[in-house]
């Protein structure tokens, strides 16, 4: 039988490496590894020698890594454990084990902007006392000799665009504090990811017009940003109130361990299922989902046994968790969470496609009905 475990965090897909801060896992994203080499690569042979235009560029990254740094310790006071810190290729994502309450996220989301001011004036004013202030026009070209002047700015820089108040930034997370303050989260989340997005398109349609890749390729990252947090308010505004046993599907097949990859592809094909839970009588002995019945089919062939393609590690809930609770669970790869009751006696399904369902359907139902 299997026994109660605590849940295990997922990664963000697509991440590589893992480095650890403050004992916090920092993974970086591929195509910030990309990013990374193509910089290098533009940066050569200009008035700035190789060697510092490699050291300006990681200078940087080290900023946005110590921004996160300050938003994790800040979390870490209370009580807020940071599962990882993910660098993508214009900036770093810290995900929170839990959302923080508008009072704490409030402080939280300063930190962060705060480090870069301190790191940008700090320079700013070490070398203003050594070699005295430089004209801006100076600046604009990079050479080895300003170097910390630009390091200092980058900074600043990096301080006020994470203060724009529009989500993801963190100065839409100070946004939707304040707010949170007087409103429901979950409508604070809404006009935040709101103005968010309004900001992306005002960033793409100026990177359009003025031929601005990058702008239109950070505008990009904002969008997708906001509408996902959006989109996730909207469900958990949709969702509070209702149990898993609300939202489960309770009309399923399941899968004997004895059984091949075969017959787990037949019954894939006859039905409109995905995910299998694999039984070994009346206990549930694992979950096969469609991507670990594709890989096993390639891998091990058609005759082979489900058991050995099965996730023994599946998630689990109980019928009577909040589904608000839940949702983090159907974000990963293979979205899909057995529900069992505390006999550990499997009594339902719930799975990302589903859970969609029920919010449509709540909001359908919320709306006013027309003759």
């Amino acid at each position: 039988m299997p026994t109660e475990h605590k849940e295990q965090p997922e990664f963000i897909p697509g991440s590589i490496g893992t480095v650890k801060v403050f004992g916090v896992p920092v993974r970086f994203h591929f195509t910030f590894v990309l990013l990374l080499i193509f910089l290098l690569f533009i940066g050569i042979g200009a008035k700035q020698s190789g060697a510092f235009t490699a050291v300006y560029i990681i200078a940087l990254f080290v900023s946005v890594l110590i921004h996160e740094i300050g938003h994790t310790l800040v979390a870490r006071r209370y009580g807020i454990r940071t599962i990882e810190i993910v660098m993508f290729p214009i900036g770093g994502v810290s995900r929170p084990e839990r959302q923080p309450k508008p009072s704490e996220e409030l402080w939280v989301a300063i930190a962060g902007p705060l480090v870069n001011l301190l790191i940008g004036a700090g320079l700013l004013a070490w070398v203003a006392s050594a070699h005295g202030w430089q004209a801006m026009e100076r600046l604009q070209e990079p050479t080895d000799a300003n170097l910390a002047e630009r390091i200092g700015l980058g900074n600043l820089v990096l301080c006020v665009f994470n203060l724009l108040p529009a989500y993801p930034m963190d100065g839409g997370r100070i946004l939707r504090s304040i707010l949170a303050l007087r409103l429901p989260v979950e409508e604070a989340t809404r006009i935040a990811a709101s103005a968010g997005q309004t900001l992306a398109f005002l960033m793409g349609l100026a990177g359009l017009l003025y031929g601005n890749f990058l702008l239109l390729f950070v505008a990009l990252f904002v969008w997708i940003g906001a509408a996902q947090e959006g989109a996730a308010a909207r469900g958990r505004l949709f969702t509070a109130g209702f149990p898993v046993r609300a939202a489960m599907i309770t009309d399923f097949r399941t899968l004997e361990h004895g059984q091949t990859i075969r017959d787990a592809g037949e019954l894939l094909l006859k039905t409109s299922q995905h995910d299998f839970p694999v039984m070994a009588g009346n206990t549930v002995a694992g979950l096969l989902t469609r991507s670990a019945l594709m890989r096993a089919m390639v891998a091990q062939g058609p005759e082979a046994y489900v058991a050995g393609a099965m996730d023994r590690d599946f998630k689990r809930v109980s019928p009577d968790t909040p589904l608000t609770e839940v949702m983090p669970l159907l974000s990963g790869q293979d979205r899909c969470v057995l529900v069992m009751d505390e006999d550990e006696h499997l009594v339902g399904m719930l799975t990302s496609e589903n859970f969609s369902e029920f919010v449509l359907l709540r909001q359908a139902s919320m709306h006013p009905h027309t003759a």
